[in-house]
């Protein structure tokens, strides 16, 4: 991955855009803010760390758990080859929707759902982004990782996590590795909390 082009598109991209109005004020600060029904966008030199751990490539089909405001998702579809977004909540998924689609990109796809459960038809991944913090690795998700498919997610507590690079390898087996501490909002769904 162009690490170079990366930052110049995240410092191009306007996170006030992915805020309602109330919130334009706050946007440029280094913090995460709240986007309504109990949901965040996450602070911008996260959203930085966590796109570069995947090393994204051009090629790429990428599964995103967590639409939220769209922001992390404009980063990713600017990067890889299709992006498959799934938001649980119906009123964030259609103004993310707006907005992106108000950005011009035609490589994400919609879902409303349970983002534990992935999106099993469109599998397999090359790399999921999940932005919400689970209590245990979803068993759905690290099934729909391609070999040699690599996941970031946030596993622990209510309110405190580990920040988990997860990579399967060629046979299939997982190889995870816990970096930093973190907080994320808490993924709601069958196999979340």
């Amino acid at each position: 991955m162009d690490k170079e082009a990366l930052k110049k598109y995240f410092l191009s991209l306007d996170r006030a855009y992915f805020l309602d109005e109330s919130q334009h004020k706050e946007a440029a600060f280094d913090h995460p803010l709240p986007i309504g029904f109990g949901q965040t966008i996450s602070q911008p030199t996260l959203v930085l760390k966590m796109t570069e751990l995947l090393d994204l490539e051009k090629s790429h089909k990428v599964l995103e758990i967590g639409t939220g405001s769209g922001y992390q998702t404009a980063i990713l579809a600017q990067f890889v080859k299709e992006v498959y977004t799934v938001e649980r909540i119906e009123e964030l998924y259609h103004k993310a929707k707006k907005r992106l689609d108000g950005l011009g990109f035609k490589n994400i796809h919609f879902k409303i759902g349970d983002g534990t459960y992935g999106w099993e038809e469109k599998a397999p991944f090359d790399r999921i982004m999940v932005t919400a913090a689970a209590v245990r690795l979803p068993k759905a998700l690290a099934s729909q990782l391609a070999p040699g498919g690599k996941m970031v997610i946030p596993v622990g507590e209510e309110g405190l996590q580990r920040l988990f690079l997860v990579e399967k390898d060629k046979e299939g087996y997982l190889h995870v590795e816990a970096l930093e501490w973190v907080r994320f909002v808490s993924l709601v769904g069958e196999d979340g909390f």
